[in-house]
């Protein structure tokens, strides 16, 4: 690969780097970085009080901390006294071992351990050599075997392309000579079940048709089904993750571009049935809520993720500028180390500014290697990081478009940042910050935590935001480190969050990207070899790979398992060649020697125009998989939003609803007119919030039937009880069509007796000893509005469909 990409693959605009949205914004003050800084150097075991962040440069102050992350704070009392009395000062301290209940050790541990640590590294040594001849064998049979004559010249030209439409002109042009055409028309396969798919397909546009010739009618005749009622029933039944394997990614991997004339078909079919269902006047509004938050439900959620790889992360900026420009870049993005810097740009800006930034001119910003060797290699010497904290942090802000945190990010975009922090304790689980789980972080601490790589950065604290703006350590303090240690693609907490069960991984971690090898092809990258049903290399080269990793990979488990690995910078290194790297499909841009050479290093404008169309390039064969995918996904998130009770923002819906409860003045102005117009009273629509059918019902299913008496209600509750008692002892009778007095009283004691007047009176004028008892009771809040009410009172019970309708709001 050329170390400059093509001339006309960028305008000339997109390197000025004044044409960058907020290029001479930092978006930070110093009064952040200043909580930021006190935070970290507060001692690892407590947090920072308030007082000690608010005057973080007081006098009499002293945090006690260690000499870095890997010393610790409290040395032992011999090596105090002895550091005190000056004896052994030249005698080295000895380095921890593992406590006897972390490793079981005895003595046939401590005999055998080293001599099979050697033997197992000496054999990972040549498993790792022969695999990499293996890749070389493989490499030189398919370019002198398979690339020549007229299908290397049109696969260099598929290369070369600038854009989408002209590398999709190239991809048909090379299946048609490699004769994909025909397996495109071909029904049958093995990887699906092309029967299922076709009686579905054709069932459903079937209903289709029906249910739009009967558009203006409701009914088909008396007792038989409508169509649309059946085209419900089909979608209910089709519309699932991998329904009949027509989303397995080997459908795609035939072909450089497009997939089985059939599947293509369904998928098109499925998308215009949905859009006429959601868009129908045959079927209720909350027939369409049900049936979208059902195949939401079946279908699932795709994410995106992108992986660490220090400065091989500059290459998802290529990948996310061809999904942009597809339309096709998900809502929800996850990020680790390296990639969690460029999905915190991605989930902080709205489309039209990500246009605007993904140029070559963006690496005027991606400034953070700045320091010369001679600053950062004394760094590293005093506090075994390369990278400062805090500077990373001023730096940072600009990425996260200031302190925004995650939920305010949320609310900005649309679009569900995910970043993954490792803690930097062995104990505490590792967490999924975003705005579900972290609502409060700000995002660039948890960009600064999931990128503290051992040695590169020491381990950070998170800050979060108050209702102040004010920043302040989270989660009591701790302090989090790189994510990519143990989840850099976090495919089962995506899941569980978010229903995510289709994933567009972009792997570019350097010591990963080797051992990617698809031996049957992947999505839009086809074995050419026996038109496309033969193994690269040939069986016997493809078998020998995949033997050798699959050993090395056992190798490995070993060491873990037996804890032969010893832990430099007191990190257990075993997790970044064990976990899961891929996903449903896997990005692996194309890389060269010199990003080894420059993987810590700000990276120039033509170098990151080049990671830009590499990106691109390794991002466009697989767009036909994503956009099928996200042509049915669309349609039922769509479908969601349009079909939701209320879409206004939460807080409104809250604020409309306290309306419900009528003042004390309310209700003596209500009784007054009730008396003097023989039980008849209108209620003003000022005092009665307008509440839908619905809140009404579901008032009168979470209504006590009794109401526990308070034992000291206030004066005014008193006397309203007491003139409602005698007004007649019947309720005031309210005009057809408004609430009842009934609806505005609850329910009465079992016991109903009323006392004479004097006995009343009596009761009544004990509120002038025990008031002050009583408000002070309501103000510790132990009584809830509903039941501070008096036995007579009258009140309007708040919606119990609120919480309801907020959690349909956030899912």
């Amino acid at each position: 690969m050329a170390e400059k990409a093509p001339e006309d693959a960028f305008p000339d605009d997109g390197y000025d780097y004044h044409s960058l949205p907020d290029w001479d914004n930092d978006f930070y003050n110093e009064s952040d970085i200043l909580a930021f800084a006190s935070a970290l150097s507060a001692p690892d075991s407590t947090s920072p009080s308030e007082e000690d962040l608010l005057n973080p440069k007081r006098p009499n102050v002293e945090f006690i901390t260690a000499l870095n992350d890997w010393k610790p704070v409290h040395r032992s009392v011999k090596e105090s006294q002895e550091s005190s009395h000056g004896k052994k000062k030249g005698k080295r301290k000895k380095k921890a071992k593992r406590g006897k209940d972390e490793t079981r050790e005895g003595w046939t541990y401590s005999i055998v351990k080293w001599p099979l640590l050697i033997l197992a590294m000496g054999w990972l040594l040549c498993l790792t050599v022969l695999y990499l001849i293996t890749r070389f064998y493989i490499f030189a049979y398919e370019r002198y075997v398979t690339w020549r004559g007229k299908r290397d010249r049109l696969r260099k030209s598929l290369r070369q392309q600038t854009d989408y439409e002209g590398w999709k002109e190239a991809a048909q042009e090379l299946d048609h000579y490699l004769g994909s055409d025909k397996w495109k028309v071909d029904d049958e396969y093995a990887y699906y079940d092309d029967r299922t798919i076709r009686r579905a397909m054709e069932q459903m546009r079937n209903a289709r048709r029906k249910a739009e010739g009967q558009e203006d009618s409701r009914s088909d005749g008396v007792g038989r089904q409508r169509p649309v009622e059946r085209l419900v029933e089909l979608a209910r039944s089709s519309v699932k993750n991998n329904f009949a394997g027509f989303e397995n990614p080997r459908l795609y991997s035939q072909t450089y571009w497009g997939t089985k004339d059939l599947v293509q078909h369904f998928i098109d079919e499925t998308a215009t049935s949905l859009k006429f269902l959601f868009a129908s006047k045959q079927i209720t509004n909350e027939e369409k809520r049900d049936l979208a938050r059902h195949l939401s439900t079946n279908f699932g959620r795709t994410a995106l993720c992108l992986s660490g790889g220090a400065g091989f992360a500059w290459y998802h900026f290529g990948l996310a500028k061809a999904l942009l420009e597809a339309d096709l870049l998900p809502n929800i993005i996850t990020g680790t180390s390296g990639g969690a810097l460029v999905a915190a740009l991605l989930a902080t800006r709205t489309d039209d500014e990500l246009k605007k930034l993904l140029v070559p001119a963006l690496a005027r910003r991606i400034n953070a290697c700045h320091d010369p060797v001679s600053v950062w290699l004394f760094r590293w010497w005093r506090t075994g990081a390369r990278f400062d904290a805090v500077d990373w942090a001023k730096r940072c802000s600009w990425w996260c478009h200031g302190n925004l945190t995650f939920l305010e990010a949320y609310q900005r975009t649309g679009r569900i940042l995910n970043v993954t922090c490792v803690p930097s304790d062995p104990h505490t689980p590792n967490i999924l910050a975003n705005y579900l789980t972290a609502p409060d972080c700000v995002v660039w601490s948890a960009v600064l935590a999931s990128a503290a790589v051992p040695g590169i950065l020491n381990p950070v604290v998170l800050m979060r935001k108050n209702r102040d703006g004010k920043l302040e350590p989270y989660s009591f303090g701790h302090k989090w480190k790189d994510g990519s240690l143990k989840t850099d693609i976090p495919l089962k907490s995506l899941n569980l969050h978010f229903n995510v069960n289709f994933s567009i991984v972009s792997q570019v971690n350097p010591h990963i990207n080797l051992f990617f090898f698809s031996s049957r092809g992947t999505v839009g990258r086809p074995v050419t070899h026996r038109r496309g049903r033969g193994w690269r290399g040939g069986f016997l080269g493809s078998a020998l790979e995949q033997y050798i990793k699959l050993d090395l990979n056992k190798w490995l488990k070993v060491l873990r398992h037996l804890e032969l690995l010893p832990r430099p910078l007191g990190q257990d290194w075993s997790e970044i060649w064990l976990q899961r790297f891929s996903g449903t499909t896997t990005i692996w841009p194309k890389s060269t020697l010199s990003d080894f050479y420059y993987i810590l290093s700000d990276p120039s404008t033509e170098r990151l125009a080049r990671m830009l169309h590499v990106g691109q390039l390794a991002a466009w064969p697989k767009l036909k998989f994503i956009a099928n995918r996200m042509a049915i996904e669309k349609v039922i998130e769509d479908a969601r939003e349009m079909t939701r009770p209320d879409t206004r923002p939460p807080s409104q819906t809250r604020e409309k609803r306290l309306r419900n409860v009528l003042s004390a003045e309310d209700l003596q102005t209500l009784l007054e007119e009730a008396q003097n117009n023989n039980g008849t009273v209108e209620v003003p629509s000022r005092m009665v919030s307008a509440v839908t059918e619905g809140d009404r019902e579901q008032q009168e299913r979470s209504r006590p039937s009794t109401l526990q008496r308070q034992d000291s209600p206030s004066v005014t509750k008193r006397w309203s009880g007491w003139l409602g008692s005698i007004s007649g002892g019947s309720s005031p009778r309210l005009p057809r069509g408004g609430p009842s007095m009934a609806d505005l009283r609850p329910p009465p004691q079992q016991d109903t007796r009323r006392g004479s007047f004097m006995q009343e009176w009596k009761r009544q004028s004990q509120v002038f000893w025990d008031e002050d008892a009583s408000e002070a009771e309501d103000e510790e809040g132990d009584e809830t509005p509903s039941e501070a009410a008096s036995e007579d009172g009258h009140m309007l019970e708040a919606s119990g469909a609120e919480e309801d309708e907020e959690s349909e709001a956030t899912m």
